[in-house]
């Protein structure tokens, strides 16, 4: 059964309506009713797309968080084959909200790391909802060391609200391990490319997204702080987070203009999470494209590129 965001409940009740007649007409019903069906097809379809081209930055993040949007587990399972997956930190114990791995892309080795939030209750529990503690961070460092070690390029997945802020995290050096994952990427010899395939969100989001390309989803949002948090800071109300994510400057069209990422991943009409098959095989190609960039760059090359990037951010407004 699909998910509908507040915002979408006129499309709601339009395909909802469709769903009865179909229904009605596959129980025998003698009454002609396949123009009334199609109709409503058009009518819901015209009403999803002057949604969709007109969304406010609150609206696109929750599309950014639509619980059917697909996660760093789909991405992996469409795109990387002979995937293995590696666990631990070496040094205190698993983190499920980061996957990492080794595997093939394209025919090309890669290694990847991805921030699981989950699909469901079982699943978010599991993965902390994408909030990744110290040990998360340390396994996206080892992951990372590994890739330059083999000379793979790496493929990150950035989908959090933000990195854990627990008791317990911060007590195992939290701020440290993300500055360390963030300084880990710069140092990288291979090719970084990462893809915001959900919520970008604060430290949590830069310690793996530090790359050489940074890419967006058209509804995913990338930002300092959520809005929620920004909120409650500049107006003690977190009610307020819709004028939060207006003043924050949060999606991809704002952050492509500011020159923070590369390129923005068009969506279907109605967001990822209606045709997640369609949007998966987009990532694949923008990734292998830019990949196809830096073959045949020395690593000091590639680190130069990656150092040129983010010494450039701010100090040019685009078109």
């Amino acid at each position: 059964m699909r998910s509908y965001l507040d915002f979408e409940k006129p499309i709601a009740d339009l395909e909802g309506k469709v769903q009865e007649l179909k229904a009605l007409a596959d129980s025998g019903n003698a009454l002609p009713i396949d123009d009334d069906i199609a109709k409503l097809e058009t009518s819901a379809a015209q009403a999803l797309a002057d949604i969709y081209t007109r969304l406010t930055p609150w609206q696109k993040a929750q599309v950014a968080r639509h619980p059917d949007r697909p996660h760093a587990v789909h991405y992996i399972e469409k795109l990387i084959s002979d995937w293995t997956p590696l666990s631990g930190d070496r040094n205190f114990g698993e983190d499920a909200a980061i996957l990492a791995g080794l595997g093939s892309f394209r025919g090309r080795p890669v290694a990847v790391i991805g921030q699981e939030k989950g699909h469901d209750t079982q699943t978010r529990i599991r993965h902390n909802f994408g909030m990744a503690r110290p040990e998360g961070y340390r396994k996206a460092i080892r992951i990372m060391e590994m890739a330059d070690r083999f000379n793979l390029p790496l493929i990150s997945l950035v989908d959090t609200a933000g990195a854990y802020p627990g008791i317990g995290a911060e007590e195992r050096g939290q701020a440290e391990a993300i500055a360390r994952s963030t300084q880990a990427c710069l140092r990288l010899g291979v090719p970084i490319v990462s893809v915001v395939i959900g919520e970008g969100g604060s430290g949590g989001a830069i310690a793996i997204a530090t790359a050489n390309r940074v890419f967006m989803l058209e509804h995913s949002i990338y930002s300092v702080i959520s809005p929620e948090g920004a909120a409650s800071i500049l107006w003690k109300d977190s009610a307020k987070a819709q004028d939060a994510a207006m003043n924050m400057r949060i999606t991809a069209q704002d952050l492509v203009r500011f020159g923070i990422i590369d390129g923005i991943i068009e969506e279907p009409v109605g967001g990822a999470h209606r045709s997640p098959d369609q949007v998966i095989e987009a990532v694949g190609g923008v990734i292998e494209a830019a990949f196809a960039t830096f073959d045949g760059k020395s690593r000091d090359d590639i680190r130069a590129d990656r150092r040129r990037k983010f010494l450039a951010i701010g100090r040019e407004l685009k078109a």
